[in-house]
């Protein structure tokens, strides 16, 4: 199978693996759990699932009904795991809450001032934002922290009645094996040991039965990728894309806060064949969030995404905004980038894709929040009818439509080519054409000289032999402006419970020194941004007796791994609830 996956990436070998890579371990085999019954059980604490959530409760509020809604989260606490830059347009929850001013949510800066810089080596030009179409600017827009809003967000759901319940990660999908539709999960398994086996600490966990369930895991999520592939949710759709996020929080000193300030940079480091580019906002007290996103269609298998993150920091329009400050945390995740033609089937039977497990990222917007929350709503909406209606385990066909009908799928539409012509032109040239091709679809309602562009191959096909390319160096940190990636983990406050079984699965353990390794120099040491892969040598002066290393207890969730591996040998599954980075006001 792995061999099937290296040469062709056999979609039916693919798909196999990924529904098998869950088997019952040996501790959970006729284990007895608690069954709870829920009208709708939601995977995923962040916008997209709460946001569901709050609809169900206010639609059943205001119609006098009864309708019972639980939230699983695998964070120690809601807004843990969340990562985001964030400029938040406020459009979805002006419909949620429109009174979410007095409800104190904490959207506490409006952007000010908009800028856009391509940058050099040592210098920069700035792109006169008028050459930008208006749905590109951050007029009404604010910077805050998502995980702040996520945590309000719970705050409501709780006070109409939703239960919320984080450190519950959901492992497994519960099967109604006769119809194939989805009936519940599986969260909250504690206690098993590195060979599957019980401890003293075991719980075999619950099962949460939905008449509907919402997957809200966020990008690339394990129950995602099996019902996608069980239902082939992805038949229609183009391969989805991704980037990964790197992020940062410094708080400055106050003559150089500038509240509001929205600046967002492409160019240097990278080069022109290697898409990416940059944020940075001011906001709060003294704060400013400054990241850096590579998209993982990069060709180079040497290229390390958190090593140019460390260098564009040292560039002087960024280097001012952060002289003198303090930096006080770091995270990265995995982004959806393939947009409108990478959604896939929305609605399968007994549940709904919602949020980034869909992927409803507007890439030229830089911004995806504001439709994770949409959908939830319309899922919300089409659910809440299916249940009154006495309806249960059925497909959403009402979410499909409603999702057809509505302003995301709009956004989307208009800003379609924006990924494909900087994959097939590079970031120069493909950010021009580009530019042209979104004031066409803005002035004509989505018209495109282009038509709809395909995606192509996928990110991991994307890489390319190492003899194709030579190796980066890249210049040490300097603890000042620049650091490593283990003390960069140490303040993501990522932890693990140490005997759980690894949470991060080879397919085919020998891939990585048999195949990656002299192929394509093992880029999972590389691409990963928290030092989780490496390859250790018994002999390190002559390069002998290579062996793979995973180091779990790094891991801060980007599932980039599970992304980028160019074998597709490494499948992200999920750790015992409450593991993982725990992000303050990220």
């Amino acid at each position: 199978m792995a061999e099937e996956m290296i040469e062709g990436g056999a979609k039916n070998a693919w798909q196999e693996a990924v529904i098998d890579n869950l088997p019952p371990l040996e501790a959970l085999v006729g284990a007895e759990r608690e069954v709870m019954e829920y009208d709708v059980v939601i995977v995923g604490g962040g916008p997209a699932g709460l946001s569901a959530a709050i609809r169900l409760k206010q639609r059943a509020e205001k119609d006098g009904k009864e309708i019972s809604v639980a939230v699983l989260e695998k964070s120690a606490e809601i807004g843990g795991h969340v990562l985001s830059g964030a400029v938040i347009d406020p459009k979805a929850l002006n419909e949620l809450f429109p009174d979410w001013k007095e409800r104190g949510a904490p959207l506490e800066t409006p952007v000010t001032k908009d800028k856009f810089l391509v940058l050099g080596p040592q210098g920069q030009a700035s792109l006169p934002m008028f050459a930008l179409p208006p749905f590109m600017h951050n007029d009404g827009c604010y910077i805050a922290s998502l995980g702040n809003v996520a945590r309000w967000l719970a705050e409501q759901a709780e006070a109409l009645g939703v239960e919320v319940y984080p450190g519950m990660a959901a492992s497994h999908v519960v099967w109604d094996e006769e119809t194939g539709r989805v009936k519940g999960v599986v969260a909250g398994v504690f206690g098993i040991d590195r060979e599957g086996k019980p401890t003293g600490d075991f719980q075999p966990g619950l099962e949460l039965h939905g008449k509907y369930v919402f997957i809200a895991e966020g990008v690339r999520g394990s129950l995602a990728k099996t019902i996608m592939a069980r239902h082939n949710l992805c038949d229609a759709a183009d391969p989805q894309k991704f980037g990964i996020g790197l992020k940062e929080l410094w708080q400055i000193p106050a003559e150089k806060h500038q509240p509001g300030l929205v600046q967002h940079t492409t160019g240097w480091p990278l080069d022109d064949k290697t898409g990416g580019g940059s944020f940075l906002y001011h906001f709060g007290d003294r704060y400013v969030s400054v990241g850096f996103v590579v998209h993982l269609n990069y060709k180079n298998p040497f290229l390390s995404p958190f090593d140019e993150f460390q260098q564009f920091k040292h560039h002087p329009s960024i280097a001012e905004h952060l002289e003198g400050g303090t930096r006080i945390s770091y995270g990265a995740r995995a982004i959806t980038e393939g947009g409108f033609q990478s959604v896939p089937k929305l609605a399968f039977p007994g549940g709904a894709l919602i949020g980034c497990s869909a992927g409803f990222v507007n890439v030229p917007r830089i911004k995806g929040s504001h439709n994770a929350m949409k959908t939830g709503m319309l899922a919300a909406d089409a659910a809440y009818d299916a249940v009154i209606a006495g309806r249960s385990g059925d497909v959403l066909e009402a979410y499909e439509a409603a999702y057809k009908s509505s302003w995301v799928y709009k956004e989307l539409k208009v800003v379609r080519n924006a990924k494909p012509l900087l994959s097939k032109l590079g970031t120069m040239m493909g950010g021009a054409v580009g530019m042209f091709d979104l004031w066409v679809n803005h002035l004509t309602g989505g018209f495109s000289f282009f038509g709809t562009m395909k995606h192509g191959k996928t990110d991991a096909a994307s890489t390319e032999p190492a003899a194709m390319h030579k190796p980066i160096a890249y210049p040490k940190p300097d603890g000042k402006l620049s650091f490593d990636k283990l003390s960069s983990v140490f303040i993501s406050n990522t932890n693990h419970a140490e005997d759980q079984p690894a949470h991060l699965k080879l397919l085919d353990p020998s891939v990585p020194i048999n195949v990656n390794l002299p192929k394509y120099g093992e880029p999972a040491r590389l691409y990963c941004p928290a030092g989780v892969y490496e390859v250790v040598y018994a002999d390190e002066a002559n390069r002998a007796d290579p062996r793979f290393v995973i180091n779990a207890q790094n891991c801060v969730h980007c599932k980039t791994c599970d992304i980028k591996d160019p074998s597709q040998n490494i499948v992200w599954t999920t750790p015992e609830g409450g593991g993982g980075p725990n992000y303050p006001n990220m």
